[in-house]
């Protein structure tokens, strides 16, 4: 049984209901699904669908997610259609977090996925194409990961869009006491490889505990809700949605959306939120000193309303760059209204949020 056929087993297993949601077809041809290997032999995954000759552009998922956010058929219009009926050649990328990959379940840091995983992607996608380069959008740690590998010296990218983070990250108080608890680091003393936002309502007694335990979560009134599974996204990462901006669908869905997270990359990001900025899994400021190589055209999206990484995280990397390569280059955009992930999944980031994504891609 493939990695997905277990993911879509546990859906069932959460949420029997799950598996009748009532989902379009996507409008899109069929993808050419491409496997192949990391520099250092991992198997990774490029969906290609192609509008038609713009772009090619690489759209990179968060973490403990996987490229189904850009494809999701639970809101009218998702990223990858929106730029697909605008004649986009798109690629939706698997790196080795991607919970639809078995490297998901292995520990790996983000320095793997920027160093390793986008040189080979980018190296794939030209091959296939026959381009000498392309256009990223980057979510969450996959706009961290893809301005590390920029960082670390990553050729051939023409323009990108880093939604919510790129070299800075900023958060509330209670994800920084969270990181300041060093979880993942003792977890992984205790043996735990990976930690998980999927839980099963016929799990043991201790598991259902945990889960009427994070009930207690703080969490505002208008933000809470009884599903189990958005409760544990909750405790993992800081609230990474305004609840208003995901339709039923979407939320009742969220099982099949999020999975694991392996401690190492855990380990990595929580390291980057108390430095409030870029590092290497070491520890060391491996990534800063060459801004030089972030003079290209790049767009910042950040949530108004995002708790789990704060606006001005992309407001300290704008300013940096402007200040170090010049405005020409760099645009900024705060979505009053919306927090993390749903600035790509809500019912309305077509109209809201996607506009600002084609843009940089139209006028890079």
């Amino acid at each position: 049984m493939s990695i997905l056929a277990d993911y879509v087993t546990q859906v069932e297993r959460y949420e029997p209901h799950l598996t009748h949601l009532t989902e379009r077809t996507l409008r899109a041809d069929t993808p050419q699904i491409y496997f192949f290997t990391s520099s250092d032999g991992v198997s990774l995954r490029l969906k290609r669908y192609r509008g038609g000759n713009k772009g090619p552009v690489i759209l990179s998922h968060c973490i403990g997610v996987s490229s189904l956010m850009y494809s999701l058929t639970t809101i009218e219009t998702n990223l990858l259609e929106y730029l697909f009926e605008r004649s986009y050649d798109v690629w939706l990328l698997d790196h080795r977090l991607s919970i639809e990959l078995p490297a998901s379940g292995q520990l790996s840091t983000m320095d793997d996925v920027a160093l390793k995983d986008y040189p080979a992607a980018v190296r794939k996608v030209c091959e296939l194409t026959g381009r000498s380069s392309v256009q990223i959008v980057g979510h969450g740690v996959g706009a961290s990961t893809l301005t590390m590998a920029l960082l670390g010296g990553l050729q051939h990218v023409s323009a990108t869009v880093c939604s919510q983070v790129s070299t800075h990250l900023y958060s509330l108080p209670i994800n920084e006491f969270k990181a300041r608890m060093f979880m993942p680091r003792i977890l992984q003393l205790l043996g735990k490889h990976w930690l998980t936002a999927y839980t099963d309502i016929h799990a043991g007694i201790s598991t259902r505990l945990y889960d009427a335990a994070l009930m207690l979560h703080p969490i505002p009134r208008h933000e809470r809700c009884a599903n189990v599974v958005c409760h544990r996204i909750t405790t993992l990462f800081g609230e990474l949605y305004e609840h208003t901006q995901l339709n039923q669908a979407t939320h009742d869905t969220l099982a099949r959306l999020f999975g694991r997270v392996n401690i190492a990359a855990m380990k990595q990001l929580t390291s980057i939120l108390l430095q409030h900025h870029l590092i290497d899994a070491r520890g060391k400021d491996t990534y800063l000193p060459h801004l030089d190589r972030l003079k290209l055209p790049m767009t910042f999206l950040s949530g108004g309303r995002n708790d789990c990484v704060l606006p001005k995280s992309t407001q300290k990397t704008f300013d940096l760059l402007v200040d170090a390569n010049g405005a020409q280059f760099y645009k900024r955009f705060e979505l009053t209204h919306y927090g993390h992930v749903d600035c790509i999944i809500g019912q309305n980031a077509a109209q809201d949020v996607y506009p600002l994504i084609l843009d940089r891609l139209e006028t890079a």
